[in-house]
């Protein structure tokens, strides 16, 4: 969601070489983004009160959205936005996990969601900061069925993913340690880069912005950026890893 996707898609375009297209007037003006002719992403107007104007959100396949809203109250969680159909796309819900984290829920229709992942420009990793760790991961068991595997059960370090090995998709993490006061739990969306520091400086050129610099991990070179509408995002250069 974006205050103003011109110039969101303008961004992207140039920071990751994706190219905007109009969905239709029957989507209300929700633009597609691609990489190669392959889909990486949207964007969308943002509208009053549906929540932070300049923010990413991660959808999560369903084969029935009515039954995972459902469940999504029954273990725990909230429905923010009750399921609505999509024209042919699809159909879809906003849910609150059980440790207040907003997702969404998606029905597969004509739209069966990203093309690309895990290569430099497009989506490679997503990650859930909580301070309700054991109630959150058993929510995503409960309503989305994830088959999830400890990497982590350590006061300094408690994570849990989503698949194991190459398979791996995503990761849940306890941050009731380090979450500041007042920042609820949420979602984070990494996109591969092949140069972390130089895409920190391209994002900066832009008219993005720097939140948290560079630094090498186990899992590669991380950072923090924001786009020049302030919506948060990180990028991460797997190929550097500590």
């Amino acid at each position: 969601m974006s205050s103003d996707p011109d110039r969101a898609t303008e961004f992207y375009g140039q920071l990751f070489g994706w190219t905007a297209e109009d969905a239709g007037e029957e989507y209300g003006g929700y633009l597609n983004l691609s990489k190669d002719g392959q889909y990486v992403a949207g964007c969308m107007q943002s509208q009053p009160d549906t929540g932070p104007p300049n923010v990413w959100s991660l959808y999560l396949v369903t084969d029935n959205v009515t039954s995972t809203a459902d469940a999504a109250t029954t273990h725990g969680g909230e429905v923010l936005f009750p399921v609505m159909q999509v024209a042919d796309a699809g159909s879809m819900a906003v849910l609150k996990d059980a440790g207040g984290a907003a997702i969404s829920a998606w029905q597969p229709g004509a739209q069966r969601g990203f093309d690309l992942i895990g290569e430099p420009g497009t989506p490679s990793w997503f990650e859930l900061h909580t301070r309700d760790f054991a109630a959150t991961v058993e929510w995503y068991q409960k309503v989305f069925g994830w088959d999830t595997h400890v990497v982590s059960d350590s006061d300094e370090f408690r994570y849990t993913t989503l698949g194991e090995g190459e398979s791996q998709l995503a990761g849940i993490m306890d941050a009731s340690a380090f979450l500041p006061e007042g920042v609820p739990a949420h979602w984070s969306i990494y996109f591969g880069v092949e140069d972390a520091d130089a895409e920190l400086a391209r994002i900066e050129e832009l008219g993005g912005s720097v939140i948290i610099p560079a630094e090498t991990t186990p899992y590669g070179r991380l950072a923090r950026a924001a786009d020049p509408m302030g919506a948060m995002f990180k990028v991460v250069d797997s190929s550097q890893r500590s």
